[in-house]
């Protein structure tokens, strides 16, 4: 049966949180919306507050289901959405590669983010809407080596167009994926050994089948 965003029940391995920030209306609701329903909409309106939408995707045979809350850029809903940085694994720090003053912005988003958020948290520096190529305001590498210098991943993406939207998302969900499989495979191991650490992450426990197990002869007919 299909849920309210028409996915199918499914087991669901991991959830992982990850929030989009950025100044208003750099497209960080059109990128939501592209990577969860496959749709953009000319007329978006502002996002007021916070929302979120949902979807699962299979990463290395495990079902990830990601939730994406999309936070309102504008100053006064700052002290709101500071509260959805909590628990959150990844964030998409988004700026318009047309309007040089919403990547300016993005030290101070990082430096707020850094500041509420995990310090282990995957952050992704995403230059949007890449369509509008001749009204390009910041050149591709201003944004490089500023994601070098902090040690974040980067692309460039047109929701617009469905360009890298996925391809952005799937990274970051990935990279999430490898550290927290790590972390519980890290958590197993010292348990295993009989010492206790603060890693408590979702265990991964792989036993080998043996031979026999759970097999019984059926429906044979002579």
């Amino acid at each position: 049966m299909a849920n309210k965003h028409g996915e199918f029940s499914q087991k669901v391995d991991y959830v992982f949180k990850v929030v989009l920030i950025g100044d208003s209306a750099v497209g960080k609701s059109q990128l939501l919306a592209r990577f969860a329903r496959n749709e953009f909409t000319l007329d978006s309106k502002a996002t007021i507050g916070v929302e979120f939408q949902t979807r699962t995707l299979n990463i290395d045979n495990k079902n990830i289901k990601a939730q994406i809350w999309d936070t309102a850029g504008q100053e006064r809903y700052r002290a709101v959405t500071s509260a959805y940085y909590r628990g959150a694994v990844g964030a998409m720090l988004v700026y318009d590669m047309t309007k040089r003053q919403s990547f300016d912005h993005v030290a101070r988003w990082l430096e707020e983010l850094r500041g509420h958020a995990d310090k282990n948290i995957v952050i992704m520096l995403i230059g949007n809407k890449s369509d509008l190529s001749t009204l390009r305001a910041v050149p591709t590498e201003d944004a490089k080596e500023f994601a070098q210098r902090e040690s974040l991943y980067f692309m460039e993406t047109s929701a617009l167009e469905s360009t890298n939207v996925e391809s952005a998302f799937q990274t970051l969900l990935t990279e999430i994926y490898r550290i927290i499989g790590k972390k519980a495979l890290v958590a197993n191991e010292a348990e295993s050994s009989g010492n206790s650490t603060l890693l408590m992450g979702t265990k991964i426990a792989i036993t080998p089948e043996q031979p026999g197990d759970k097999k019984t002869a059926c429906c044979t007919s002579t």
